[in-house]
């Protein structure tokens, strides 16, 4: 199973966006390989809030009716993870024992959903925000892509 960021899911959809491509064909890439990929709840609230958010703000500009559409569209394209008991009290340890702070706490929160869900591997654009984390294989687009054309 592979984790998807949430910059996955907005690049997915922004056809104009210079990321689409290497984001469109990575997700085919691991589909092809059939692996199961999946998101967490945060991942759909980190998507309704960008595509919410107006675009002079640095968000996509739909309306709510819209961003609950592409969300269904989503949810039947990704496994959604459920929201454990143990995935507050694994967040809190890794905080805590790395020394985490300020907006981290939101890839440590989907970090720990990882390992709850004893998920290995992550397809993100943001790999420097994961590395830190042991025993977890960040993946970005443009390597996947790379490693198997």
């Amino acid at each position: 199973m592979i984790l998807v960021d949430t910059n996955i899911l907005l690049r997915s959809l922004q056809t104009s966006n210079r990321q689409f491509s290497v984001t469109d064909q990575a997700l085919d890439t691991l589909r092809h390989r059939q692996e199961t990929l999946c998101i967490a709840p945060q991942n759909v609230i980190e998507f309704w809030v960008v595509a919410t958010r107006p675009l002079d703000k640095n968000g996509l500009g739909m309306t709510p009716k819209r961003a609950a559409t592409e969300i269904r569209v989503l949810l039947g394209l990704f496994r959604l993870l459920p929201y454990l008991p143990q995935v507050f009290e694994t967040w809190q340890r890794i905080v805590l024992t790395q020394g985490i702070s300020g907006k981290q706490g939101h890839d440590a929160h989907l970090v720990a959903m990882m390992q709850v869900h004893s998920i290995t591997s992550i397809l993100t654009f943001n790999t420097e925000d994961f590395i830190r984390f042991p025993g977890i294989q960040v993946l970005n687009p443009a390597e996947v892509n790379a490693g198997f054309e």
